[in-house]
């Protein structure tokens, strides 16, 4: 059977893409994520009832996610500003679930064409795609998880200076936008460890079935 360097690095970097899309696409779609918090911080404090601040969220969700069009939060007032802001979330957002979907439809492709054409990817080092998408992807988020763990705050400006670039409407005024309340900032860093827990139990997953697949190799080629 042939091998193929270039298919190795397409199907690292596709392999990392699937990964990196889908464990954020979690809290995206697991709602439940959200409703879990309500109660443990006491967003009801803040005036609404849980089933109207589920329909907030909902409504707010269904707009980032491209379920509708026009941005709303069920009962609450919100600005120009933060609907503004909403709209460049959805964009964000969508653009997460169309490089998952593309990645994954990708990756069927190369797999599929590696069983026509009796191909399999080179392995670098003795070691697969998975293990490399893994190991390169694990590594930088142990790194990037660690430096926003000592200083979550600094880590969110960061962030949003980044993925928001020349804007300030994400700093909400409770009372113009009173969504922001019922979105605290331990919501976020609660999403934020989900997605590096997710990221990393996928990349042990793989390193592990690389290791694994790779000592039974080995015994087969012993007996």
């Amino acid at each position: 059977m042939k091998t193929s360097k270039v298919l190795s690095v397409i199907l690292s970097i596709l392999i990392a893409l699937v990964v990196l899309t889908g464990s954020i696409a979690v809290p995206l779609l697991c709602r439940s994520f959200y409703y879990a918090h309500i109660g443990p911080m006491d967003l009801e404090e803040y005036g609404l009832p849980r089933g109207e601040i589920e329909r907030a969220y909902d409504e707010m969700m269904d707009f980032c996610l491209g379920k509708r069009e026009d941005f709303s939060a069920g009962a609450l007032a919100f600005s120009p500003s933060g609907a503004d802001h909403f709209a460049d979330v959805r964009g964000l957002f969508l653009l997460d679930l169309r490089v998952l979907t593309a990645a994954l439809a990708l990756l069927a492709a190369a797999l599929a064409v590696c069983k026509m054409r009796n191909l399999r990817p080179h392995p670098f080092l003795g070691r697969g795609p998975g293990f490399w998408a893994a190991a390169g992807l694990g590594a930088s988020f142990l790194v990037v998880g660690g430096l926003a763990a000592l200083d979550f705050d600094r880590a969110f400006v960061i962030f949003h200076s980044i993925f928001f670039p020349g804007k300030d409407n994400w700093i909400f005024d409770w009372r113009t936008d009173p969504i922001i309340l019922f979105l605290p900032q331990d919501f976020f860093r609660d999403c934020a460890i989900l997605i590096l827990a997710l990221l990393l139990l996928w990349c042990g997953a793989l390193i592990g079935a690389d290791l694994w697949t790779g000592k039974r190799g080995r015994k087969g080629q012993n007996l």
